[in-house]
């Protein structure tokens, strides 16, 4: 039996059904969930120091209103809410896709230190060569290949082990971590003060570079994606099955890997590391869609939802002062990290 026949005979095995189920159902969510990440937009179009309507924002969009209502809605706002919406969904499928090819719910690109390296070349090439817009963009995308280059290397065993990876990416973190407090102590005082807010994860004056750089990115790795499902695929059926149809475990985890690693590093070039969004969005949709099913467009869309949703509850109560939109994600985060680690403990795995 040919390796096309043994898959033809895995996928239309019962649990393959199953997993054809859960993906009709997770379009469904998925829709829902954009509808909702869309509202919330457009309620940050219209909600600040200087509210207006629905309809004045459908006005400027369509040319007209103020001046003063322009430079609201289009330079400040929508710049600002299509960022939040990319980078949401952008670190929610690194996320997701690390979590499967790694089989740990513990495992995102915050968590083992990919979204540090990222920062760590982001800021280097800011406070060191004084880039900016695509240098810096450039510099987050080396950083964080070479972080995960080191990861994956240093976890790599007999297959890969998510708990390896898990301690592995906490120690490099720790040490980027270190890293970057060097070059924040060696930088001007007024880089320090702007990256400081962007090392938590920030929304703020963001620009149409910003909503670019996001927008090529997902514009690139979506297709890669749907590409290289049938990879993922044969992942959710059991590693055995993808060491069988592929002839070896560890190819079928190294090209989504690589695109997860891409995503973070241009969601964080764009908004800064905003935390625990690509470990929290994957872990809703699994409770919401139980079981293995393709996880990668209901986890995009809640992403999105949860860095504009963040963003709003992070700048409207304390108008005029606004918080970083990493530290309201971060009061969601780590309890559900909490959440997973004890229950992991309590059951003897991760998944």
């Amino acid at each position: 039996m040919t390796p096309q026949d043994r898959e033809a005979l895995v996928l239309r095995s019962p649990r393959a059904r199953v997993v054809f189920v859960l993906g009709r159902r997770s379009t469904v969510l998925a829709a829902a969930v954009w509808l909702l990440a869309g509202v919330a937009a457009v309620l940050s179009l219209t909600l600040g120091q200087y509210d207006i309507g629905v309809g004045g924002v459908l006005r400027v969009l369509a040319g007209g209103g103020s001046l003063i209502e322009y430079d609201v809605v289009v330079r400040n706002r929508l710049p600002r809410a299509l960022t939040g919406l990319g980078a949401g969904a952008a670190f929610a499928l690194s996320g997701a896709v690390l979590q499967r090819i790694s089989a740990n719910p513990l495992v995102s690109p915050d968590v083992i230190g990919v979204n540090s390296g990222a920062a760590f070349g982001a800021l280097t090439v800011l406070t060191v060569y004084g880039g900016t817009g695509l240098h810096t963009a450039a510099g987050a995308l080396a950083g964080a290949a070479a972080t995960a280059g080191a990861i994956f290397a240093l976890s790599a065993g007999r297959g890969l082990s998510g708990y390896r990876l898990v301690l592995v990416g906490i120690g490099v973190a720790a040490m980027l971590t270190s890293a970057v407090s060097f070059l924040l102590t060696r930088a001007d005082y007024h880089r320090v003060l702007a990256a400081s807010a962007w090392l938590t994860g920030s929304l703020a004056n963001r620009s149409g570079l910003h909503v670019a750089i996001v927008a090529a990115t997902l514009a690139v790795a979506a297709p890669v994606l749907v590409v290289l499902a049938r990879r993922i695929r044969l992942l959710e059926l059991g590693d055995d099955l993808a060491g069988m149809l592929s002839g070896r475990t560890a190819s079928p985890r190294l090209a989504p890997a690589a695109v997860a690693v891409a995503l973070a590093a241009m969601a964080t070039a764009a908004a800064g590391p905003i935390g625990f969004v690509a470990l929290v969005a994957p872990q809703i949709v699994r409770r919401l869609l139980p079981g293995r099913g393709a996880l990668l467009a209901p986890a995009a869309a809640v992403g999105a939802l949860l860095v504009v949703a963040a963003d709003l509850a992070a700048r409207l109560p304390f108008t005029p002062v606004e918080l970083p939109v990493g530290v309201m994600t971060g009061v969601l985060g780590a309890p559900v990290l909490l959440y997973l680690l004890a229950r992991a403990n309590r059951i003897g795995h991760t998944g």
